[in-house]
């Protein structure tokens, strides 16, 4: 299994802390069933800034670290960029890290809302030759309440990734719900961890495969395993004609 999502590179960000982290997280990876595991610190989010060199750096000593440790994972460069205005121009200058230096990109928005010029950089971002993907978009509250917006993403180009986490309840019951309006209408295409550590913030991949095959197939499970592989190769990956979420009308009336 490939985890295209983590905080596993140590003291960069809110994930692990030290080396001995690293390594707790990296046999909970294992334990999990995953090889190959993107490092996607934190850039640009107003408290962490990573960029490319010192990710790369990061990485290499990781894998290092495992190696010596006989720990069967590989770690592989990623980013996680929050969404600002010089993106491009930062990629020019070699500050941007793709994952696993593919043209897919990592996109996050913030928590609370979607930036007015998101679809204009999404845009900009795909005619610059590279695909960005938006991260846990099931925890975004705007796009949780106008699910047309993810859906003109998705339609546009933008791919979307959900969180383990978010599938099997770990974030509630509404974002859960979210999560699966997502999967069924065809707008998200990779599952990965965003594990942070191995106790509040864990990998749970095993198990959201699980809830994936029993509430939606095989042939689902599949698909995001391979995607994974897809991605880190820089090939196309599969996507399905997107479909609007339809929000139920609340009906108000003398009873």
């Amino acid at each position: 299994m490939i985890d295209i999502h983590s905080h596993i590179l140590p003291g960069v960000d809110d994930g692990a802390k030290t080396e001995e982290d690293s390594l707790e997280m990296a046999y909970a990876a294992v334990e999990q069933g995953i090889h190959t595991i993107i490092a996607t610190p934190h850039h640009q989010n107003g408290q962490y800034n990573n960029e490319k060199e010192s990710i790369m750096k990061h990485v290499e000593l990781l894998n290092q670290l495992f190696d010596n440790k006989n720990i069967p994972l590989t770690v592989l460069p990623g980013q996680e960029i929050r969404m600002y205005g010089e993106i491009l121009e930062d990629m020019e200058v070699g500050l941007i890290q793709t994952l696993n230096n593919t043209k897919y990109l990592f996109i996050e928005f913030p928590s609370g809302h979607v930036p007015r010029y998101a679809e204009q950089m999404l845009f900009d971002i795909q005619v610059a030759g590279f695909i960005p993907i938006i991260v846990h978009p099931e925890r975004n509250r705007e796009l949780s309440e106008h699910p047309n917006k993810l859906y003109d993403f998705v339609r546009k180009g933008a791919l979307t990734q959900i969180t383990a986490a978010s599938l099997i309840g770990k974030f509630g019951k509404n974002i859960q719900k979210f999560t699966n309006q997502i999967i069924e209408a065809n707008l998200t295409h990779f599952i990965a961890s965003d594990a942070h550590n191995t106790t509040t913030r864990g990998f749970n991949m095993k198990e959201s495969y699980q809830e994936i095959e029993k509430r939606y197939g095989t042939d689902m499970s599949y698909m995001f395993l391979e995607n994974g592989q897809l991605l880190i190769e820089g090939q196309n990956v599969n996507r399905f004609e997107p479909k609007r979420i339809e929000k139920k009308k609340k009906f108000l009336g003398l009873f």
